[in-house]
């Protein structure tokens, strides 16, 4: 093979690498039962890529090629331990059986592949914290030093989470399998979550320097592509929805600084329109199903934001009662909370402050910042200044974000 050919066969490993390094390791891990092993049989595969492509040629099926290669260096692997270790024999000799009978990836069977990764990460007898560094590590292909900087901490302890979810996967024998249709709602519900909790992790940081994680929220917005294209269900669709709906405002949100900016100062005319017309058109395929769930309601209150020339044209009427809607369906104290807000907008500053302080007498909300700071807020426009300045302390002490705390000072520097 000439030079040029050689290196256009290590950039075709490349690209295959960068686009489908995770499907590779979805179908491995079916085939070898453990992640580990099939993390470590991916990565010998595309070693030899970049070995025998550039003489023997690439190959027409690049990813069957990667996944019957990883499987058989792991075989040999097991082969070779099974050598001091006689609890691999028998899993050497059931892959060298499996083996024998290869079979070609096709696209369907690596859909099913990728789907059964993202459940069995996502499966509700593992911690939260374990599902989100599964998903990131195994599905979205993040290092652990990534996921511990996305989430602010440190990466030994993101590896342990690791470690004991994978754990966990193989000492209660978790199926490698998409839930049964009777359980899919429920086990889809799981999915959604954790895919929510990184983007809001990247669109709204919970602590640390930084306002937003671009990274972060552009990973869940193609995990909730892939999702949609594995699995077409109205709630996948809200979520996708939800997500580019508020991703299109991004750009807006901090200053170059990086400081905080509300919704009532962004400039609209930078918000992005490809992605309102996107999570827009997918609201409304989500809508006509007729199986709304709350995913969707929430993209339907972004949408009306998102179609608004201004804060003071938006229909606060129609954003009310979205939330009336959502909060029949999934009753929370934070959706109380955002609906108060709606309802200061339709009926004024002082009925929106009377159902926060509700929700405050009632014991709840009392440790989240956005609730004092909403309160803080509404009484500034009232007018009453020392409690407004009493609560916009109280969420100073307990937010750990900077850009909110700096956005907070100001305020009250304002009132002093």
């Amino acid at each position: 093979m000439s030079e040029d050919a050689a290196a256009g066969a290590r950039e075709m490993v490349e690209s295959v690498y960068r686009a489908d390094s995770r499907r590779v390791l979805a179908t491995l891990i079916r085939l070898l039962g453990d992640f580990d092993l099939a993390e470590e049989a991916m990565h010998e595969a595309f070693a030899a890529a970049v070995q025998r492509w550039p003489t023997d040629g690439i190959p027409a099926n690049p990813r069957a090629w990667l996944v019957s290669a990883g499987r058989f260096k792991a075989i040999d692997g097991i082969r070779r331990r099974a050598r001091f270790d006689a609890s691999l024999g028998k899993l050497a000799e059931r892959l060298d059986t499996e083996a024998a009978q290869p079979e070609l990836p096709d696209d369907d069977r690596v859909e099913d592949d990728q789907l059964r990764l993202i459940f069995t990460c996502c499966h509700p007898a593992l911690s939260q914290e374990g599902q989100v560094a599964l998903t990131l590590r195994e599905v979205c292909g993040l290092t652990t030093e990534e996921i511990a900087r996305a989430f602010l901490a440190s990466a030994p302890t993101v590896a342990q989470r690791i470690v004991r979810a994978k754990a966990k996967i193989r000492d209660a024998r978790i199926p490698y399998q998409v839930p049964a249709r009777a359980e899919l709602p429920e086990r889809l519900d799981m999915v959604l979550k954790v895919v929510y909790l990184v983007f809001n992790e990247g669109y709204s940081a919970s602590a640390g320097a930084s306002l937003i994680r671009s990274d972060l929220s552009a990973e869940a917005i193609r995990l909730g592509r892939l999702l949609l294209e594995l699995l077409a269900e109205p709630e996948v669709e809200g979520l996708l929805a939800l997500m580019l709906l508020h991703d299109s405002r991004r750009a807006t949100r901090a200053t170059p600084e990086g400081e905080l900016v509300l919704l009532a100062d962004q400039d609209r005319s930078r918000w992005d329109r490809d992605r309102i017309a996107e999570g827009v058109a997918l609201l409304e395929r989500a809508l006509a199903s007729r199986r709304v769930g709350p995913y969707t309601l929430q993209a339907a209150i972004a949408a009306v934001h998102a179609q608004a020339p201004s804060t003071e044209a938006t229909d606060w009427a129609e954003i009310a009662a979205l939330y009336d809607v959502l909060l029949r369906l999934e009753p929370s104290p934070v959706v109380e909370l955002n609906r108060a807000a709606a309802v200061a907008m339709r009926d004024g500053a002082e009925s929106g402050l009377a159902l926060v302080d509700a929700i405050l007498a009632r014991g709840e909300l009392g440790d989240y910042h956005l609730a004092h700071a909403a309160r803080a807020d509404l009484c500034r426009r009232l007018g009453r200044r020392e409690e407004a300045r009493a609560s916009y302390r109280r969420a100073l002490e307990l937010t750990r974000q900077d850009a909110e705390r700096r956005f907070l000072e100001r305020r009250l520097a304002e009132l002093a």
